[in-house]
């Protein structure tokens, strides 16, 4: 790898001799070159958005096609990239069980949730949970959850792009991270969900590219034979575990937990939610779900191929190992950038390091932009202003919201350099599981809920999910005491038993609740289900 001469003194000047990494020429131009093409998307994005509306949903008017694309650019980010991919180049085929928990999610989306969210909604998903209910605690609710799902998710998002930044430039990790961090704030402050929009748009074009190339290439080497593949990589790794299970997961309840969590996660984060605000209508946001599950589908075949390629080609070449230690350098997440390498040479590298650098980008501010709604939309215009608020007030805020989500994901991204990003991650969609998809589930098909169970129910899965994270395995065991035996609670993933309580809690106390507010919640029901299934019918957003 050729160092950027100039680059790196300028760089080592900069920040005092700390640079002790090789930068390559093509990885810098490539990063460049992809930064000025999403400023200019953020550019013309910025001069058509003027409107809450735009700024929240891009004016409603992206097509099923381009929404389905930038979905699943939202979900193509690095930590799948790298993480899955990773995942199987040391754990074989356990490594699949995040991707395939990730995929089974969608048809839940599109058979339960995404027709009814396009009929109800507006902006947030907390416009589908609050339409028959008290706005104000179910707002608080829904908002609280949304922004502990994002905070964490890009919690994860920010150590992950700050540690690949500072493995392939050579960048200190703080001002990885910082960069990061500046350049998300920009896409959202000034380009919102249409910047955002096609910004996944490109990036899921190119990374769909580079996979794909990378994919073939692997499949060449073994004449098309996915057994001689995976004896090629049995044979490297020394083991023919790596072709069964176990590795990663060994126990049913946890395989069932994780499997869960991922799955109806999926349902309940924030910012896939939103995206299906930007289509006209229901049939709009079916094509979304259908198209974006192929690419996904698509993709998560390609890491799969990845993965048992960087096995092969990658496993056994010193040059892309730390020798002392005797792993990868930089961890196993960097398995599908060295298979990048040793396919293609420095070129290669450069332009999958710079589309993977774009794909963070892209995904912390879909996620820094939901958060940011969730403050602006939910808790400042409907809670504090009582929707007696102009509609630029409220993008200003959104401005305000999301230079603040910006700075916290800095600052926590520096804090938390050294935590594992997966578990992060499982928090992320634990939370989302157990505290955001029951409430918005119940809301569209039960007319049973009621305002004051509802909260009840959100409060009691979000506290029980954060409480058995905290007594497991990872944060009482490995973090307080270093022994993961000490845990009180034994299982790493909760959700096998938050999502049944969420869903038990609200449901017993509905059934108890037979307050005269609760009967005209469930009378208002009625016509919620009419629009909810055809769009029209009741209109605007019920209040009490």
């Amino acid at each position: 790898m050729k160092k950027l001469t100039i680059f790196s003194i300028f760089l080592t000047h900069l920040f005092a001799n700390e640079i002790d990494k090789e930068i390559t020429t093509q990885a810098v131009l490539f990063f460049l070159f992809f930064i000025m093409i999403t400023i200019l998307v953020i550019y013309f994005a910025a001069k058509k958005t003027k409107t809450a509306k735009d700024f929240y949903t891009a004016g409603g008017g992206i097509t099923g096609v381009q929404n389905g694309l930038a979905i699943s650019g939202d979900y193509m980010s690095a930590a799948s990239f790298l993480g899955i991919s990773g995942l199987v180049y040391l754990n074989g085929f356990d490594g699949l069980i995040y991707s395939v928990g990730f995929l089974v999610g969608w048809p839940v989306i599109l058979f339960l949730i995404a027709e009814q969210l396009r009929n109800l909604g507006r902006y947030t998903f907390a416009d589908v949970a609050s339409y028959r209910l008290k706005q104000t605690p179910i707002r608080i609710l829904a908002a609280f959850g949304s922004i502990a799902t994002v905070v964490l998710y890009l919690i994860a998002q920010m150590v992950g792009s700050g540690k690949l930044i500072e493995i392939l430039f050579g960048i200190p990790y703080t001002f990885s991270v910082i960069i990061v961090g500046v350049i998300m704030v920009f896409y959202v402050a000034f380009g919102g969900m249409l910047a955002s929009t096609w910004v996944q748009i490109i990036k899921a074009f190119l990374l769909l590219f580079g996979a794909t190339f990378m994919a073939i290439v692997i499949m060449q080497k073994v004449d098309f034979s996915f057994e001689t593949l995976f004896t090629l990589a049995a044979n490297v790794k020394g083991d023919h575990q790596i072709l069964s299970s176990g590795l990663l997961v060994n126990d049913p309840i946890s395989i069932l937990s994780l499997g869960l969590a991922l799955m109806l996660g999926t349902a309940g984060l924030p910012h896939i939610l939103m995206r299906f605000f930007t289509v006209a209508n229901a049939k709009e946001a079916r094509k979304s779900v259908f198209y974006a599950t192929s690419l996904i589908g698509y993709f998560y075949i390609l890491t799969f191929i990845i993965g048992f390629g960087a096995i092969v080609l990658v496993g056994k070449n010193p040059t892309y190992f730390n020798l002392v230690l005797g792993e990868l350098i930089g961890g196993n997440n960097m398995a599908a950038i060295y298979l990048s390498h040793a396919i293609g040479g420095d070129l290669f590298l450069g332009f999958i390091a710079a589309v993977t650098f774009t794909t963070i980008l892209a995904v912390v501010s879909g996620l820094t932009l939901a958060g940011a709604s969730a403050i602006s939309h939910d808790l400042f215009a409907r809670v504090i202003a009582k929707d007696r608020v102009t509609r630029l007030k409220e993008v200003q805020v959104l401005r305000y919201a999301a230079i603040v989500i910006g700075l916290i994901s800095i600052l926590l991204g520096i804090v938390f350099e050294h935590q594992n990003i997966a578990f992060i991650v499982g928090l992320a969609f634990a939370i989302a599981a157990s505290a955001n998809f029951p409430i918005l589930f119940l809301s569209i098909y039960w007319e049973g809920l009621t305002t004051k169970r509802a909260v009840v129910g959100g409060v009691v899965g979000l506290a029980a999910v954060l409480i058995l994270i905290v007594l497991g395995p990872v944060v009482w065991g490995e973090v307080i005491h270093n022994d993961r035996s000490r845990a009180i609670f034994p299982y790493e993933y909760p959700a096998i038993f938050t999502v049944p309580l969420a869903f038990f809690t609200t449901w017993l106390f509905s059934k108890l609740d037979k307050s005269k507010r609760a009967k005209l919640e469930k009378e208002a029901f009625r016509g919620q289900f009419v629009r909810s299934q055809t769009g029209i019918g009741a209109k605007g957003v019920v209040y009490f």
